[in-house]
């Protein structure tokens, strides 16, 4: 019996539609830009119904590629959500969007913060929800909503209001407001979650004005959600069987099913997930605590940490500073030199992140002579980007009590091997990575396939990324570790006040 996964990665700039076979492999792919509404004031929006709509289109893309494959769409048995996460959207109850969908990039919330911070929520806020007072999640967000948008709160103190990231919003529409749920990952980046009771917290809320607003009901990321016909794409309705925020969605698909399991996404920043196991820890270094991923009876904690630049320190060099044409030339460059010759680069164009959250910060080069080179700077630039993944990795292992076992790896930089050799000998563990670029699709389906017994268990699914690319530490790392060394001087010389 023949037996498939449809899964949807709505992101921030398209969605994208895959199906997967019963061996976890791709058959086919539909892809549809989504237009994103950059006003002024670092405002940022999308238009709900064109996330709907943009998430049918994607899914009438990939069943027509199917077909043209000769498989039959009536044996694909369950669908999976992976969504960009921070966004939200707010509807009344006739399912009508009260605003645009305000975006995760969005800074309108900058003043709610300060304010929140005043008024002494930073610690109560952490020691509840694992985040900090920021506009990069919902809450903050939502409440500048509430006291500027005159209908959202009238439909909020009328207990009219209903609050969705996207991935609820979409399945509300699936379902025809049948089903009004979100995974526990989704929940636990809105600021309103409280990690330890799993649940959402009726006190900050209340304490916000916000106790009758509408919260959707929570459940694991492998659950049964509801049941869709899609507009019709379906001659009968299918399970709706995951739905999980996308970074976490990648952490599933990379495998880090154990406690001391990392993974890093490698492309313009560096999105850094560590599974810490069954039970919340707060971090004291710069980390945020975060859901890693949950099955029925099981939730996976993680803490994370986001880099700030990463390939865009690369694009810089080959755009600003013209060292090179193509950033495929840069691991030869960086390799045709014996070191980096006292050369760093950090990389604060705009700040550093964690785990040292200096966003006064400004990017720096030290160490030239005249027998430096281009070629050196190059080489410092590459080197910056393991450097900043163990700066955040220590953290991580510090404030977990938990050594880092192995990092699994994807993005656009994985291409590069000699950052990814250099990161396997500053780390001395194993780096992995399993070649395929759509990782959240790839979790999301698991997910739902082992929500519907498409896949027997985690033990199969390890199965599936049996053959990944190996990085081993190599046996002298002596010098990579005392480059090491250098680079913390280096971050501490260039300090802001």
């Amino acid at each position: 019996m023949k037996q498939y996964i449809l899964s949807i990665d709505q992101g921030t700039s398209s969605t994208k539609t895959l199906i997967f076979n019963a061996q976890g492999q791709v058959v086919a792919k539909g892809s549809e830009p989504l237009q994103t509404l950059y006003l002024k004031d670092g405002f940022v929006e999308q238009d709900p119904e064109g996330i709907y709509q943009n998430v049918l289109i994607s899914v009438e893309k990939c069943l027509n590629d199917f077909e043209n494959k000769s498989f039959d769409r009536s044996d694909i048995k369950a669908c999976g959500i992976s969504n960009q996460r921070e966004t939200f959207v707010i509807w009344d109850k006739n399912g009508k969007p009260l605003h645009n969908a305000v975006v995760w990039q969005c800074k309108r919330s900058i003043s709610i913060c300060e304010r929140l911070k005043k008024e002494g929520f930073e610690t109560e806020v952490k020691e509840k929800t694992g985040l900090i007072i920021d506009p990069y999640f919902s809450g903050t967000k939502l409440l500048w909503l509430y006291e500027n948008t005159p209908s959202v709160q009238e439909a909020i103190l009328a207990g009219e209001a209903y609050f969705g990231t996207v991935d609820t919003w979409i399945l509300y529409k699936l379902t025809k407001g049948q089903s009004y749920f979100t995974d526990y990952t989704n929940a636990s980046r809105t600021l309103f979650f409280n990690l330890k009771t799993l649940d959402w917290d009726r006190d900050l809320l209340k304490k916000w004005g916000l106790e009758t607003l509408n919260l959707p009901e929570l459940k694991p990321s492998a659950a049964h959600f509801g049941e869709s016909r899609f507009e019709n794409l379906f001659d009968t309705p299918l399970s709706i069987s995951s739905m999980i925020g996308d970074s976490h969605a990648a952490v599933f698909g990379e495998g880090c099913f154990e406690a001391g399991t990392a993974k890093a996404t490698m492309g313009t920043g560096c999105s850094i997930l560590m599974n810490i196991g069954n039970t919340p820890k707060l971090s004291e270094n710069g980390m945020l605590t975060t859901i890693c991923w949950s099955i029925e009876g099981r939730v996976d904690y993680a803490f994370e940490g986001a880099i700030v630049s990463c390939g865009a320190t690369i694009e810089w060099l080959k755009n600003e500073m013209g060292l090179f044409k193509d950033s495929r030339e840069t691991e030869a460059i960086a390799t045709s030199v014996a070191d980096n010759n006292g050369v760093y680069l950090i990389p604060a164009f705009s700040g550093l992140g964690a785990p040292h959250w200096d966003m006064n910060r400004k990017a720096s080069i030290s160490g030239l002579t005249f027998d430096c080179t281009k070629n050196h700077i190059v080489r410092a630039a590459l080197e910056s980007i393991p450097y900043q993944i163990k700066d955040v990795i220590l953290a991580m292992e510090q404030d977990a009590a938990l050594p880092l076992s192995t990092l699994n790896t994807d993005g656009g930089i994985t291409s590069n091997t000699f950052i990814m050799q250099f990161l396997a000998d500053l780390l001395g563990i194993s780096i992995e990575n399993i070649g395929i670029g759509d990782v959240s699709a790839l979790g999301v389906a698991y997910l739902a396939g082992l929500k519907i017994g498409v896949y027997k268990d985690l033990d199969t699914l390890k199965s599936f990324n049996a053959n990944k690319t190996n990085y081993i530490p190599q046996a002298n790392r002596n010098s990579v570790l005392l480059c090491y060394e250098a680079w913390t001087v280096a971050l501490k010389n260039g300090k802001s006040k």
